[in-house]
């Protein structure tokens, strides 16, 4: 499994008239969180681009149990407890400041080919760095 965690304040710009994240955002945060996780098995999502391999997302599922509100610092835990194959899983939780948990989430994408618009395997470069990553169940 790798797990990282990310923190993020809500800005004002994010939120309602109520000061709730307006639902539609919480796709970036998971994106941000995404980001963050490669770049923590040592790899920028723009070196994979360059690579000739794109992400698209093809699954998203969410659970708000509590909103997050303006100026609240989220902490956002992603997890990868799968060893990729065509499609990588991501899960998410996201916890206020109070360390309650508000948000469940889970995104799957696929690796595809930049240059023949076709599914693949997770390229080989790719899983390396996952599997010098990877730890037991935590």
């Amino acid at each position: 499994m790798t797990h990282t965690t990310h923190s993020i304040r809500v800005r004002y710009t994010e939120t309602d008239p109520m000061k709730y994240v307006y639902y539609g955002n919480y796709a970036t945060y998971f994106e941000v969180a995404r980001v963050e996780l490669f770049r923590t098995i040592g790899i920028s999502y723009d070196e994979i681009e360059n690579q000739g391999i794109w992400l698209p997302v093809s699954d998203y599922k969410i659970k708000y149990i509590r909103p997050a509100l303006y100026d609240q610092k989220l902490e956002i835990h992603t997890y990868v407890k799968k060893i990729p194959g065509v499609r990588i899983e991501f899960e998410y939780e996201i916890y206020n400041e109070e360390h309650i948990k508000i948000t469940e989430a889970s995104t799957t994408l696929f690796f595809l080919d930049a240059k023949t618009n076709k599914v693949i395997r997770c390229p080989e470069f790719l899983m390396e760095m996952i599997e010098k990553k990877w730890k037991e169940r935590e």
